[in-house]
């Protein structure tokens, strides 16, 4: 027999496991000595914070093009806000704070992505200037020139995903050392 109120209740949206399966690996990518290496990112909790942010970014972007994807691009965002919010709690952060926190990962979130949605329409000098600027303090162009290319790469291996592998969270950030400046 079916409830009448089962329409109230949180739809599926992967299988158990695939959110933090899929945010284990931005997170793990974020991490990635060679970004701090070979790159140029600074190895600082705001560096961490903001390859978090772009690697993020990068997955969010791909769901969202796949019809079913949505509702898991949104659980994924969830889970990173859920993550952010236990992060700041573990440091310390006093109840009363962690909502301006939070307000301010949010916006720096919303920023950074609609200035790297921009910068993808009109190439990768855009997206180097918007890295350079958010992730690399405004120094190191050619840093990240490098970057931008890296980023570029990540999106390409994303796209020929198929919707499946994709939702299933099967799949594998490229390697940062293979993208350098063309």
């Amino acid at each position: 027999m079916l409830w009448p109120f089962n329409h109230f209740r949180k739809p599926r949206i992967a299988a158990p496991g695939t959110i933090e399966a899929i945010y284990g690996m931005i997170v793990a990518q974020a991490r990635e000595p060679l970004l701090y290496r070979d790159l140029g990112v600074p190895d600082t909790v705001n560096g961490r914070f903001d390859l978090l942010l772009l690697h993020l970014w990068l997955v969010l972007r791909r769901l969202k093009s796949v019809g079913s994807g949505t509702a898991l691009s949104q659980a994924l965002f969830d889970h990173f806000c859920t993550d952010m919010d236990d992060n700041l709690r573990e440091m310390g952060v006093g109840d009363q704070s962690v909502p301006k926190r939070m307000r301010e990962f949010g916006e720096a979130f919303y920023g950074r992505t609609t200035a790297y949605d921009m910068a993808l329409t009109e190439g990768r000098e855009a997206l180097a200037q918007a890295l350079c600027k958010n992730v690399l303090n405004g120094e190191k162009i050619e840093q990240a020139r490098a970057l931008a290319v890296y980023a570029e790469s990540v999106e390409a291996e994303l796209a020929q995903l198929d919707e499946s592998a994709l939702l299933a969270g099967r799949f594998a950030f490229p390697v940062p050392a293979a993208a350098r400046p063309q």
